[in-house]
């Protein structure tokens, strides 16, 4: 429902500023705005195109991974953690299974896997749940900690990363340095830490001890990680930041695949059948995509075309400029502020931001410049937290959600405040 009223609102407002510009400043943009939706219309396809081989790839590593038993792997590392954070659920609940599937399918990115599951989980959590029409306090913490969406392989934004940055190298004559991949380690502890916040805040309203040896143990050792590679990247020299950060991606990833390939071997399942099966569903995703993301691209690109998105975004840069000099995140806002909305308008949000920002010359080749890195930091760094509630909870019937709506976007802001310091931190160009 948010979709469709930011689609309309970009089309109206679009059409308003074009009669504003040619009664008042005697400025004729509406050939400009019809060639716009021309072009970004072909712009998305052509995206989806080269989106679909990538996607259908780790799709199918995935489904591997999927049924060699990497999902019961990681329910089993976490099950101690959970029995703390939902005190109302009797140990040892099966609804326990249900969440932490939902989860563990989030973190390796298997989108289409995790909602099914997360609904499942919704509705066994809506049988202990005393009053019917009032969201329970588990029903919260779950719903806040999918919406702050703690993720390890965010794979449709690398896919779409690698599509758009090789595009737009093309023709240029010169090295590509930027990498789809630069942006995992950021995604990575900007996750952990919107989830830490998430869960921090409904402890606090729910009461819950986090103080527990269990909980300090799960919080302390990820916090430690973590804060190791902060440390160990803000000390290296910023021209080795983006090289490290980039063979640190590649290591993990390749040892992703080597892992699912290895568990596929040692649970006897046909691999190779294993990774078509998943293969042919990144396929069938990548293209029902397309009619979303033209949609939305178009919608979106008339908005900056029309001068209205860069009137909001003077605006807020100018407030920015009270604090700090360094207003560069702002252009790359559009894509923070669609994603609790809609993943789809705010995975438009980054392509349009990776377009228009486009490629900068730096010594030794071609880079990404600093919104369009940080855009794809933003896609990945929270869940779309209205279309999670609106499902989850709808699918059970919940009307009163309590402060979960608050509590998630909570989340979501500390997830656009962490990316932009770790964006800054990463970024090397």
């Amino acid at each position: 429902m948010a979709l469709n009223f930011v689609f309309i609102a970009f089309f109206v407002i679009a059409f308003v500023m074009a009669i504003f510009q040619y009664f008042v400043n005697g400025l004729d943009i509406f050939s400009l705005l019809v060639q716009r939706t021309f072009d970004d219309a072909a712009n998305a396809a052509d995206i989806c195109i080269g989106f679909v081989g990538v996607f259908t790839l780790w799709m199918g590593i995935m489904r591997i991974g999927e049924k060699g038993g990497a999902i019961n792997i990681i329910a089993k590392l976490v099950a101690p953690f959970f029995n703390k954070i939902f005190p109302e659920i009797p140990k040892g609940h099966p609804v326990f299974g249900n969440m932490i599937m939902n989860f563990s399918a989030n973190m390796l990115g298997l989108d289409n896997a995790a909602t099914p599951m997360g609904i499942k989980a919704m509705k066994e959590l809506q049988k202990l749940n005393p009053n019917k029409d009032t969201a329970s306090n588990s029903q919260i913490m779950f719903l806040v900690l999918n919406t702050s969406g703690l993720t390890l392989i965010p794979i449709s934004i690398l896919a779409l990363r690698y599509k758009t940055l090789n595009t737009l190298a093309e023709g240029k004559g010169l090295e590509l340095l930027s990498a789809s991949t630069d942006v995992f380690v950021p995604i990575l502890v900007t996750t952990f830490f919107s989830s830490l916040v998430g869960i921090i805040t409904v402890s606090i309203i729910q009461k819950i001890n986090l103080l527990k040896p269990v909980v300090l143990a799960y919080l302390g050792g990820l916090s430690i990680i973590v804060s190791s590679i902060i440390f160990y990247f803000s000390s290296l020299p910023p021209d080795k930041i983006q090289p490290q950060s980039s063979l640190f991606a590649g290591v993990v990833l390749f040892l992703f695949i080597i892992g699912f390939i290895g568990l596929g071997v040692r649970k006897k399942i046909n691999v190779y059948d294993a990774f078509i099966d998943g293969a042919k569903e990144g396929f069938e995703t990548a293209v029902k995509i397309i009619p979303y993301l033209v949609g939305i691209l178009v919608a979106i690109g008339l908005f900056r075309v029309c001068g209205a998105l860069d009137l909001i975004l003077d605006g807020i840069t100018w407030c920015v400029s009270f604090f700090t000099d360094r207003t560069e995140f702002v252009e790359a806002l559009p894509t923070a502020i669609m994603k609790p909305l809609s993943g789809g308008g705010a995975r438009a949000a980054m392509l349009e931001t990776m377009n228009s920002s486009g490629l900068k010359v730096v010594p030794g080749g071609l880079a990404e410049t600093f919104p369009s890195f940080l855009s794809g930091v933003f896609q990945g760094s929270t869940e779309t937290t209205f279309y999670v509630l609106a499902v989850y909870f709808g699918a059970v019937g919940i009307k009163d959600t309590r402060y979960a709506l608050g509590a998630g976007l909570i989340a979501d802001f500390a997830g656009i405040i962490t990316a932009v310091i770790i964006g800054y931190l990463f970024y090397a160009y």
